[in-house]
């Protein structure tokens, strides 16, 4: 009997909805990848096998790179790495023994607690190469700015933002890899728990033995407690800043001159002319390294003769700053205030408070007029009041029109002569305090600014092929020897132009005191390198250096090797006593 199909339907599938297509397409290519990984890996057992050895052997090697990892770069040496460190051994045990889901979360958290640590032991190789001290976790994070505004006058805008986002990019793959090494690891020990207790039980063995016999290879003990160490020494670091900004604070209070009458400050400078300048990284290396001190000490014994040839006479010696390599501003604030500021905390502190700074003396008689000439600063520098300067000459006061060196916005030539030009050369009621600051010889020592006729100068056009024809500072501050070799022409330079200036435009009332501010890096100074920079005094009246004559320093402009050395600190109350300053302390 035939079928009625007249009222049979026939029913196609639904129309699939769109998102739903989507998530399948995008669940099969995410499956292909997979597939083929997994057709590959049974193809090639051999090499996977290999590949995965090699891959927890980079996990170990991170792990324990990141636990024996130096934070100064000349114990950067392959003992350093051949080791055993007990921290591996504990966090091992740890790791063995955790529950399996516990695990990779334990062992993500200590590797980015090795990533971090390594980032802070990273940033002591740089702070100890360029300012001779460990990177402070509370104060410096400031000073990476200024890196990154040295990187751009140095190599450019465009390098400093490269470098910049290289760092960071950098920063956060070494905390991944950490965590993920750490991870690795974990997951190996928690595998094969049997024969990891029983490679930890050996280690252990050896470690104590090595660690009871004191047993050392290349002079560097291979039981290892660096990084439990490393963590201390950040604790304490810590607790000390702290510890620092309450006692700094108390004893920035007193002041063995700070209720001197204005009567009784240096009356026997009254009528003279003070000039107090600083030479940006005049360090004793300028004058005693053999590659650097042969030419700087050729312009000193010069620059001598054609003061004295002028009717100019100086005494020198050593100060030893409260920085190095940098931060300039800390020598600066030592030097004049008579206190020890060698952190910004410490820094902030004196500037906001009324601990007397010598340029402030002279403002406090009311019988000088005070300036300071400044071509570094380029932002406000609210610190002109705590200085006591009546008035401020920054990189855009000076009119100078010309090409930057660097970092240095000006020649230390164009700034001596516009100084005189707004200034010194200017008639007035009282004589002048002065405060320079020279810049010339501020890293990366290229290109190097030379000295042109004084009545050139104009507003400093006359510098641009000169700073075209210098060297590329890229040339200079990957080369040791090189970098040595030009820092020493600058630091000719910058005392060279100051000598003439003073020797043209200086008077019978005319004091110059002139110093650096700290030792060049370590690059260019040495490891080990003292922190001791030149002074000098430098006058026409004898009486003047008379006053001084108990100090012992050396006659004319280089300081001998065996001269007086001085904290920095101690410039402020000698030099105020030795000129007739009377004691009357406050805050006490």
């Amino acid at each position: 009997m035939a079928q009625d199909t007249s009222t049979i339907e026939v029913t196609e599938p639904a129309a699939e909805d769109t998102s739903t297509t989507r998530a399948r397409l995008s669940f099969t290519a995410l499956r292909r990848p997979r597939q083929a990984w997994r057709r590959w890996r049974d193809a090639h057992p051999r090499a996977v096998r290999v590949a995965s050895v090699a891959v927890t052997v980079l996990a170990f090697a991170l792990v324990l790179a990141a636990l024996l990892m130096p934070n100064k770069s000349e114990q950067f040496k392959a003992a350093m790495f051949t080791r055993i460190p007990v921290e591996g051994l504990l966090g091992a045990a740890v790791l063995i023994a955790l529950p399996r889901r516990a695990r990779p979360w334990i062992a993500a958290a200590a590797g980015l607690g090795l990533g971090v640590l390594t980032v802070l032991n990273l940033m002591d190789v740089g702070f100890n190469e360029y300012l001779g001290r460990s990177f402070n976790v509370i104060l410096d994070w400031q000073l990476l700015d200024d890196a990154q505004s040295y990187l751009g006058d140095t190599l450019g805008g465009t390098t400093a933002l490269l470098a910049t986002v290289g760092v960071i990019l950098l920063v956060a793959a070494l905390l991944a890899a950490m965590v993920w090494a750490a991870v690795r690891v974990g997951g190996l020990l928690g595998r094969h728990p049997a024969r990891s207790t029983r490679a930890l039980l050996l280690l252990s063995a050896v470690w104590m033995t090595c660690s009871t016999l004191d047993v050392q290879f290349s002079g560097i003990p291979v039981a290892s407690e660096h990084a439990v160490a490393m963590v201390r020494y950040r604790e304490q670091a810590v607790r000390n800043t702290i510890r620092d900004e309450r006692a700094f604070a108390k004893e920035a209070k007193a002041d063995a001159f700070g209720a001197t009458p204005p009567a009784q400050l240096v009356p026997d400078l009254r009528g003279k002319d003070m000039i107090f300048t600083f030479i940006e990284s005049y360090g004793r290396s300028a004058v005693e390294d053999p590659v650097m001190a042969p030419g700087v000490d050729r312009t000193l014994d010069a620059s001598t003769q054609a003061l004295a040839k002028a009717g100019f006479h100086a005494k020198s010696g050593w100060l030893t700053s409260a920085t190095y390599g940098g931060n300039s501003w800390l020598g600066h604030s030592t030097f004049l205030s008579g206190l020890w500021i060698d952190n910004q905390n410490r820094y902030r502190t004196v500037t906001s408070g009324d601990h007397l700074p010598l340029t402030k003396v002279f403002q406090k008689t009311g019988a000088w007029d005070t300036v300071g000439v400044m071509p570094g600063v380029q932002k406000g520098w609210p610190e002109q009041k705590y200085y006591g300067l009546d008035k401020l000459y920054d990189a855009f006061d000076l009119g100078y029109r010309g090409p930057k060196f660097s970092w240095s916005t000006m020649p230390d030539q164009y700034a001596l002569e516009a100084f005189q030009r707004l200034e010194h050369g200017r008639d007035r009621d009282k004589p002048l305090m002065s405060e320079i600051i020279l810049t010339s010889s501020h890293q990366p020592w290229a290109p190097i600014p030379k000295l042109v006729g004084w009545d050139e100068l104009g507003d400093g056009r006359i510098f641009g092929p000169i700073q075209k024809a210098g060297n590329d500072p890229r040339d200079i501050v990957t080369d040791s020897q090189r970098s040595k070799e030009e820092y020493g022409k600058t630091i000719q330079y910058s005392v060279t132009s100051l000598t003439q200036w003073l020797t043209r435009y200086g008077t019978d009332d005319t004091v110059l005191v002139f110093l650096g501010d700290h030792q060049p890096i370590a690059r260019v100074s040495g490891n080990h390198a003292s922190r001791d920079v030149p002074v000098a005094i430098v006058a026409k009246d004898p009486k003047v250096l008379e006053k001084i004559a108990g100090w012992k320093w050396s006659d004319g402009l280089r300081p001998a090797h065996d001269a007086p050395v001085w904290k920095m600190d101690a410039f402020r109350d000698r030099f105020l006593t030795a000129y007739g300053s009377v004691p009357h302390p406050s805050g006490s």
